[in-house]
């Protein structure tokens, strides 16, 4: 009789599968269709910082692409120099402002070194000098390698690769050199053009990787506060994941003041709001393990566990608004935290024991609450 029931059960079993996975589809779905949903993913900026790699990767392949296939076709001698162009402009760079930029660098510093490496290709036709054609040459690369370590250090170096490229040491024919700078264009060119194809903005990562910063110090801060402490082992891995994110958060700040028409002071300000939260959770955590084996512990955990909310709110509406872009309620919500803040004496049933971690309680709060109202002031995209 069982053996007669196990097609039935592995049929209902197959039903219920199939209806589930139906019911995720249509969750996910809504009332769009399967174009409709990958255009909805395509204009998601969370889902081009989930997916920056595999969209850099897809970005560069078919720029290489189209970068072999125009040389090709056209027929333009020595193509190549597009396609290793195009790698140095765009494959290390996932940012649409830095691509622009680098492409910029690239176009100014193509045009110098093409026509330092025409004038020595000239000047060796002409006079018919070598050894004076190897001094130039070496001249010309130690005044590049001066100012490559300046401001214009990028432009400087590709100026003296152009140039040897170009130029080679002088016996290069005319026309190689012109051919070789017109590839170095193309590939400039391609480059600059496939980096507004799904382009991923500092802005993405600047604002995802504070949000998700900000939601694990929320997280963190109860258990620091009221909760068992953690051991050392715990606290170094936490804290060195929480201090990554904010030393890529501060290679940032350029490019999102650009991208954002933000002064880059303010931005500062955020970044050093975000650095003392960091430092104060860190002397909490230290804290924490000597307060347990206090007799006065007990006594006050009820009135720490009343006082740890209004931190933990504000870095929560705070990584709300980075995530979904919208500042706009934070500074409302900020100006309502300042009468449920912790007032900057210790109560009176607070034992001696405690008042650190308490004052550490009041600056936390004072300063995730002056990190919303900076961020309510940046209108992102």
């Amino acid at each position: 009789m069982a053996e007669r029931r196990l097609p039935f059960l592995e049929k209902r079993r197959r039903r219920r599968f199939a209806r589930r996975r139906h019911n995720r589809l249509t969750r996910r779905l809504g009332h769009r269709s399967w174009l409709g949903y990958f255009g909805h993913l395509a204009r998601s900026p969370y889902f081009r910082y989930r997916n920056a790699r595999y969209l850099h990767a897809l970005r560069v392949a078919v720029a290489m692409g189209a970068s072999i296939g125009l040389t090709t076709g056209l027929g333009v001698p020595y193509g190549f120099w597009a396609s290793i162009t195009l790698l140095v402009v765009i494959g290390g760079l996932q940012h649409h402002g830095n691509i622009r930029k680098k492409a910029f660098e690239r176009g100014v510093a193509t045009g110098i070194g093409a026509v330092l490496g025409l004038c020595l290709i000239a000047q060796h036709s002409v006079l018919g000098l070598t050894a004076l054609t190897y001094a130039l040459t070496s001249i010309l690369a130690g005044i590049c390698a001066y100012y490559a370590v300046g401001k214009a250090g990028y432009i400087a170096l590709l100026t003296g690769i152009t140039l040897v490229i170009v130029g080679g040491h002088g016996d290069n024919a005319l026309d190689i050199g012109l051919w070789r700078a017109a590839n170095v264009g193309i590939g400039t060119l391609v480059a600059l053009l496939f980096s507004f194809a799904f382009p991923l903005y500092a802005t993405y990562d600047w604002r995802f990787r504070l949000a998700e910063n900000l939601r694990e110090c929320a997280r963190l801060y109860p258990r620091l506060m009221i909760g068992s402490a953690m051991s050392a082992r715990e606290q170094v891995s936490i804290f060195a994941k929480l201090s990554r994110r904010l030393v890529a958060l501060r290679s940032l700040i350029d490019p999102v003041s650009k991208e954002l028409g933000v002064p880059a002071e303010r931005l500062e300000e955020i970044q050093r709001l975000h650095r003392s939260i960091l430092s104060g959770l860190e002397m909490l955590a230290t804290a924490a393990t000597q307060r347990e084996g206090s007799p006065q512990w007990g006594a006050t955990h009820e009135l720490l566990t009343a006082r740890r909310s209004a931190m933990r709110r504000m870095l929560l509406a705070s990584a709300r608004a980075l995530r979904s872009g919208d500042t706009r309620k934070l500074h409302a919500l900020a100006r309502h935290e300042v009468g449920r803040t912790p007032g900057p004496n210790p109560d009176a049933r607070l034992a001696y024991d405690m008042q650190g971690s308490y004052w550490l309680a009041q600056r936390l709060s004072e300063q995730s609450r002056q990190l919303a109202l900076e961020l309510a002031t940046i209108e992102l995209k």
